[in-house]
C-alpha cells in the first residue's frame, strides 16, 4: 500500500517557499522520487512525505544522542567516584612511609653548626 502523508504535513508544506521546496526536493531519496516521477504523487505530497520522513530521522537521531550522552554522564560519573576513591589510599600510602632524617633539610643555622662541629 502506498504511502500517504498526513494532513499536518500537506500544511506546512503550503507554508514553504519555493527555494524551501526546492531544497526539500533536492533531499528525496529511495522510491520516493521514481513514484513523484511515475505521477503516482503530486509535488505536495511528495514533499509531504519527504517532511514526514525527515521529522521521523530527527525524533530517532535525538532518540540516539539522547542515549549516547546518558551512557557518556555515567561513565564520567562512574570515573569521577573510581578518582574519589583511590584518594584516600594515595594519603593512607603517604602517611605509612616512613620519613629518614636525611631526607629533611635542616635550617640554615643548623647546616653552619654542623659545619663547624666537623671542623
Amino acid at each position: 500500500m502506498p504511502k500517504v502523508s498526513k494532513p499536518e504535513y500537506l500544511a506546512k508544506v503550503a507554508k514553504l517557499s519555493k527555494l524551501e521546496k526546492e531544497r526539500l526536493m533536492s533531499r528525496m531519496s529511495g522510491k520516493l522520487p521514481r513514484r513523484l516521477e511515475k505521477d503516482k504523487l503530486n509535488n505536495e505530497e511528495a514533499l509531504a512525505i519527504q517532511l514526514e520522513l525527515e521529522d521521523e530521522q530527527l525524533q530517532e537521531w535525538r532518540k540516539m544522542m539522547t542515549m549516547i550522552r546518558e551512557k557518556e554522564a555515567a561513565k564520567l560519573q562512574a570515573q569521577q567516584a573510581k578518582e574519589v576513591k583511590k584518594a584516600p589510599e594515595a594519603k593512607k600510602v603517604q602517611s605509612k612511609q616512613k620519613v629518614k632524617i636525611e631526607d629533611i633539610e635542616p635550617a640554615k643555622d643548623q647546616k653552619v653548626t654542623k659545619k663547624k662541629a666537623k671542623k
